[in-house]
């Protein structure tokens, strides 16, 4: 597992005096961020092929109280990439200094070509790098079907003009 350490600042707590919910999502984007980088896709590379992750869910578990000046350690686990890298999934948990497990997340993801605004594989370069990915035992190969698991569709606002 991936992990990446963080302590908690008066900006990451909510007015539960505990650890917020954007924080949560806040941490867990800089651990994935850190975790490509360190694995290879840099942001010359991202740049070079115009490409950007998007988020398509990131669905949060909390078993567990964080408070104001704790470390806590935010894990992160590959769980399924497509053949052509267009998706990827990824784990995290949060842990805090005694081990004790304080939330897990599931987060469903892409790559989008910057130019055309439109998902997109992965270039070869960077799909030898993402098949390299440390792997949870549940891994799945991803396919577009993966992305429809929960079947939301976008429905317009009916307005009384519509």
């Amino acid at each position: 597992m991936y992990t990446k350490k963080f302590e908690i600042r008066w900006s990451d707590i909510d007015a539960n005096r505990h650890l917020a919910n954007s924080a949560y999502t806040n941490f867990m984007s800089h651990t994935r961020m850190a975790f490509l980088l360190e694995h290879g896709f840099s942001s010359q590379d991202m740049a070079k092929f115009n490409l950007g992750p998007v988020v398509f869910y990131e669905h949060m578990y909390y078993f567990k109280e964080a408070f104001l000046g704790q470390p806590i350690t935010v894990g992160l686990e590959v769980s399924g990439i497509s053949d052509d890298g267009k998706f990827f999934k990824f784990e995290h948990n949060f842990y805090n200094d005694k081990g004790e497990h304080l939330a897990h997340c599931e987060m469903l993801g892409g790559w989008i070509d910057l130019k055309v605004r439109k998902l997109t594989g992965l270039p070869d370069q960077l799909m030898v790098l993402a098949n390299a990915f440390p792997k949870t035992e549940d891994f799945k190969v991803l396919t577009k079907a993966d992305t429809r698991v929960f079947n939301k569709v976008p429905k317009p606002l009916k307005t009384k003009a519509n």
